[in-house]
């Protein structure tokens, strides 16, 4: 059967069992099913964030993951799942059966998650697709949650009395049309299935909920196992091969033959890294440098005081590594996506000693693994205000470090990056100071401050977002900002480029193309311009889509369309090489 975009009979229905015993599912045929399959041995589990691996049993711990918005808002959880661990393909029904042990012993929820599609990370924002999660809660009780892919909030959320704890074993089969629940044999009510699975695809993720008891131990998954139903098919798919074949026709394989060292780079999201083979092979064939989108901001690897986990931002660095390319890593510093206990801390000095060591911890868990880092991110106010009175144009609102320290924090911030990682080259990065004006002359000057106070600053990224006819900039006053750092013996490089246009602009497909090959025609004719990077690739996973909706309207910035094809853009980055 031919499950590459066909329509065929849609996966429904997931049976639930769950029994409080140990050793009450064994290895073996299934009623009317087939052998199971052992999916925690003999697998990689390593890569999953909030678990630790051991003699084949994985403790899951709470995380308590949050995706903020850009104002500091909100709250959206953000799960991990495994990424680069197996998965199913199934051809019809089936029956995935786990062991939980430690189940309500601390107070907390412990989850099990079945992803029929992998989230869509954005920038600052995750779009829930079909996905099941069915768990035990603190209580004892056996609750399911069902999301569609039409809105953040599950469509469906159900409890049944259990009074599980302990030892607690889940069976989830996909049978029907119904969600029957049971546990220790008897039966506890139906919940309709909206064909989660509907795209023969199963992917796994773990979580153990935040408790008030900071000291919570999580729980233990030691066995996970997967069978067909009915005489249907069923496949375990481990994670794909990280290297990517090359191409001489590849901007990359340009980028290499400018006659200095220069890179031609993306930002990248794990999730389609992993899932999306298409995505996948484009990135690792056309880049010579890849920047994390989000799997390097604070929210994303330090979500609780103390609690780092680098799972998801190794996952990239594996993959640069397996391609030869290079990480220039985004970000240690910023006003935004950062976790709400990082807004909480009190007193100066305790802010400036977090700062410090978040810093010492992450840069130094990536040493000799990123060759760059954007240190500092978006200092710059919004404000128009701040350039007239003593902020020197710098941004105060809702920036913790600036309030705790002033101006003082971008030299402490690029004094430990330093400290941390010695090799690494070290960048400012920021948006509209492509144009000329007050924000520009306030960077300049900010700049020039921290040369002359001995700052380890090695560059200037210019984002290069250029959200509307307004932001598009002239590449002559981009390349004499270029210069002007060039005099102070500072690099730059264009960061985050990506030109958004609508639908009904007459030649936006041109525009959007000379607009990309204009920048990188300046920067491969200014010596001290060591990079061209784009906010993505493809507008398909694109952070410009139109998020209020769902699902979100994929938006027309990025040199590969929702479809991967390449647009104009595209080939006139490859023509401006051969210009060079």
């Amino acid at each position: 059967m031919d499950l590459g975009g066909r329509t065929w009979r849609r996966l429904t229905a997931v049976v639930l069992v769950m029994a409080v015993a140990v050793g009450c599912t064994g290895q073996g045929e299934g009623a009317g099913g087939g052998k199971d399959e052992d999916l925690l041995r003999n697998h990689d589990w390593t890569q999953l964030p909030g678990t630790t691996a051991q003699n084949g049993i994985l403790r899951v711990s709470a995380l308590d993951r949050h995706i903020v918005e850009q104002d500091s808002s909100g709250g959206q959880p953000n799960p991990p799942l495994n990424l680069a661990g197996p998965h199913l393909k199934s051809g019809g029904d089936f029956t995935v059966t786990a062991r939980m042990s430690g189940v309500g012993d601390d107070g907390g929820d412990s989850w099990l998650r079945l992803y029929g599609r992998v989230p869509v990370i954005y920038d600052e924002w995750r779009q829930e697709r079909p996905s099941l999660r069915v768990g035990v809660t603190a209580d004892g009780q056996v609750k399911v949650q069902i999301w569609d892919g039409e809105g953040d909030e599950p469509t469906t959320s159900k409890s049944f009395d259990c009074g599980c704890s302990g030892t607690v074993t889940l069976a989830v089969s996909s049978i029907g049309d119904t969600l029957r629940v049971q546990a220790d044999g008897r039966r506890l009510g139906t919940v309709r299935d909206p064909g989660v699975f509907a795209e023969g695809t199963v992917w796994f993720g773990l979580e153990a909920d935040a408790s008030e008891d900071e000291r919570r131990e999580g729980w233990r998954l030691t066995q996970l196992t997967a069978r067909a139903e009915s005489g249907d098919s069923l496949r375990v798919i481990k994670a794909p091969q990280l290297r990517q074949e090359q191409s001489e026709d590849s901007l990359r394989a340009r980028a290499a033959d400018v006659g200095r060292p220069f890179d031609v780079g993306a930002a990248l999201a794990e999730n389609p890294l992993l899932t999306d083979a298409r995505y996948r092979a484009l990135a690792g064939s056309q880049f010579s440098m890849l920047t994390p989108e989000n799997a390097f901001k604070p929210q994303f690897l330090h979500p609780r005081r103390g609690v780092y986990d680098f799972r998801d931002a190794d996952l990239l660095v594996r993959f640069a590594r397996a391609n030869d390319m290079k990480v220039h890593a985004h970000t240690l510093v910023w006003h935004e996506a950062l976790p709400d206990w990082m807004r909480e801390t009190d007193g100066p000095e305790e802010v400036r000693q977090t700062m410090l060591r978040h810093i010492a911890m992450v840069a130094g868990h990536f040493k000799g693994k990123v060759a760059e880092w954007d240190v500092v991110n978006e200092p710059m106010s919004d404000d128009e205000k701040s350039y007239t009175n003593g902020d020197r144009g710098l941004r105060s609102e809702q920036s913790p470090w600036f309030e705790a320290m002033g101006e003082e924090y971008i030299d402490e911030a690029f004094r430990a990056a330093h400290r941390a990682d010695p090799k690494a080259r070290l960048f400012l990065n920021e948006y509209g100071v492509e144009e000329e004006g007050e924000r520009w002359d306030a960077l300049y000057d900010l700049v020039k401050r921290l040369k002359e106070r001995g700052v380890p600053i090695d560059g200037v990224g210019f984002q290069n977002h250029e959200y509307a006819p307004g932001d598009r900039i002239d590449p002559e006053t981009f390349r004499s900002h270029v210069r002007d750092l060039a005099e102070l013996g500072v690099q730059a490089r264009v960061s985050e480029m990506d030109v958004p246009i609508d639908e009904d602009e007459e030649d936006g497909r041109q525009i959007q193309a000379d607009e990309m090959a204009g920048k990188l025609r300046v920067c491969l004719e200014e010596p001290n311009c060591t990079s061209f990077s784009t906010w993505g690739l493809t507008d398909r996973y694109g952070s410009t889509a139109d998020t209020k909706i769902y699902p979100p309207r994929t938006a027309d910035s990025l040199p590969w369309d929702a479809a991967l094809r390449p647009k104009l853009a595209y080939e006139r980055l490859l023509d401006a090489f051969d210009e060079a």
